[in-house]
C-alpha cells in the first residue's frame, strides 16, 4: 500500500536562486556540499529535463551510498520537479519511491514543499525519517550556500 511523507522547509533564498540551484544540482551539489555528495553523474539526457537519469553517490556516513534517479516531470514556470528512484540502496527497502519538489515564494525567501510517495518492501510502520532529514538538510545547506555567496 503506497504511503506519503512530506515536509515544508522555509529558507531565506529567493525562489529563483533556489530553483536554479536545484535545476543545476548535477554540477552544484558535489562542489557546494562535498560533505553530502561525492558525485552526480548524468547517465541519460541532460540531467535536468524529463527522461534524464542521474546516479548520485553520497559520502560515507550518509544513510545510502548510491541512488539512481529518473526525472519524471519538470515545470520551470511553477518551479516543480518530480523524480523517481529507480535503483540503488534505497530500492532494497522500497518497491517504489517518487518525490515531488515545489518551490514557492514566502516572505523574503522561499517555501520548499517536498513530498514522497513510496511503497515499502517490508511492512514497517515507521516513516523513512532519515531520508526526510537528509532532504531538509540539503535545502538548509542551499540556503547557507546562498547566504555566503
Amino acid at each position: 500500500m503506497p504511503e506519503q511523507m512530506e515536509v515544508d522547509v522555509e529558507v531565506k533564498t529567493s525562489p529563483e536562486k533556489l530553483w536554479d540551484t536545484l535545476t543545476n544540482s548535477v554540477t552544484v551539489f558535489p562542489t557546494a556540499f562535498p560533505e553530502l555528495y561525492k558525485t552526480i553523474e548524468v547517465l541519460e539526457g541532460d540531467g535536468k529535463s524529463p527522461g534524464s537519469v542521474r546516479l548520485l553517490t553520497f559520502t560515507d556516513g550518509n544513510p545510502f551510498a548510491v541512488s539512481k534517479e529518473k526525472i519524471e516531470a519538470v515545470d520551470d514556470e511553477k518551479r516543480t520537479v518530480t523524480y523517481s528512484v529507480i535503483d540503488g540502496d534505497l530500492m532494497k527497502f522500497y518497491k517504489t519511491y517518487k518525490c515531488h519538489i515545489y518551490v514557492e515564494p514566502k516572505g523574503e525567501g522561499s517555501l520548499v514543499k517536498w513530498t514522497c510517495d513510496y511503497e515499502k518492501v517490508v511492512d514497517d510502520p515507521n516513516e523513512p525519517v532519515m531520508i526526510k532529514d537528509f532532504a531538509v538538510k540539503t535545502f538548509k545547506d542551499i540556503e547557507e550556500y546562498h547566504l555566503k555567496a
